[in-house]
């Protein structure tokens, strides 16, 4: 098979297991079995152990100490507050919330970009961000309301602290993306992100009571643990040798469609027309942002 085939299907996987996730980890943590934050502490470590062990075994890439003290900053963003806010605001919000503000992550990147590095951002670029916010604005405004109790003001917060979050680690990270290998930068992110977790999460997964998680949800805890953190990163990984970061980008629009369509199927969440409507907002100013003007051609 086509190495460029294989990695277009290695990110339609990740965006299906991450659409599946919104509903998946939610149960965990709505029935009660897991907090949030010790659902987290698990899947840091899990997410460590794995990327040691896969590191060990295939990468053997060691890095700079330099470059290891710039990794536990991006920790903080990729892993510490990332983490944390999601699944925190994720037992709060709704799966088809949750995953519409996921599709801010490009508009977000594009400002944090702007103040960081001076990327130009052009008129059409700004009104794209603002109809974007418009977007997210009308999801937060509508939560918590008669029309759609499962999400709260709270939950939607704390999802767009997650979505920031993760477009600033993103910008953090690249430098280190361009200089060792994914797995190598993976590890170390998570090896202090997980240290950075423990005052949060620690005491929570030490207090969970283990004997009385029914086998459904220690299937959903593995889904978490494996597929969302561990395959979804090799997998993009993987991809990212062979395809343009643009083209993995571009994926994560599936993501709230997938997200959708599994919450609706399993009765956990609804559609209706103010979610409708902020998914246009997003869809359309993230593609303003990412248009690319027409080249007029020359003339003799």
């Amino acid at each position: 098979m086509n190495e460029n085939i294989k990695a277009h299907l290695a990110l339609i996987s990740v965006a299906i297991i991450y659409g599946l996730n919104y509903t998946i980890a939610k149960d965990v943590m709505v029935k009660g079995f897991m907090t949030p934050f010790g659902f987290i502490m698990m899947r840091t470590i899990a997410g460590l152990v794995l990327f040691l062990l896969f590191h060990t075994l295939f990468i053997k890439e060691t890095m700079e100490k330099k470059d290891i003290a710039y990794a536990a900053l991006c920790s903080v963003f990729g892993v510490a507050i990332n983490m944390l806010a999601f699944f925190e605001g994720l037992k709060h919000t709704s799966p088809i919330h949750g995953s519409l503000f996921m599709v801010l992550c490009p508009i977000l990147i594009l400002l944090i970009s702007a103040v960081i590095i001076k990327e130009r951002i052009t008129n059409k670029k700004i009104f794209g961000i603002l109809i974007g916010l418009l977007g997210a604005a009308i999801l937060i405004i509508h939560s918590g309301t008669s029309n759609d109790k499962v999400a709260s003001f709270y939950g939607d917060a704390l999802i767009m602290l997650n979505a920031t979050s993760f477009a600033l680690y993103l910008v953090l990270v690249r430098k280190l993306m361009k200089k060792y290998h994914p797995i190598t930068v993976i590890k170390w992110v998570f090896v202090f992100g997980t240290l950075l977790v423990i005052p949060f999460g620690g005491n929570e997964l030490l207090a969970t009571d283990w004997a009385s998680i029914p086998q459904s949800i220690w299937l959903a805890i593995g889904y978490v643990l494996f597929f969302t953190t561990f395959l979804t990163y090799l997998l993009n990984g993987y991809a990212l040798t062979k395809v343009l970061p643009s083209t993995v980008g571009f994926y994560i629009y599936f993501q709230p469609l997938i997200a959708t369509a599994f919450a609706i199927a399993c009765g956990k969440d609804h559609l209706d027309l103010l979610k409708i409507v902020s998914a246009i907002c997003l869809f359309y100013g993230v593609f303003l942002i990412n248009k690319q003007p027409v080249k007029q051609p020359k003339t003799t």
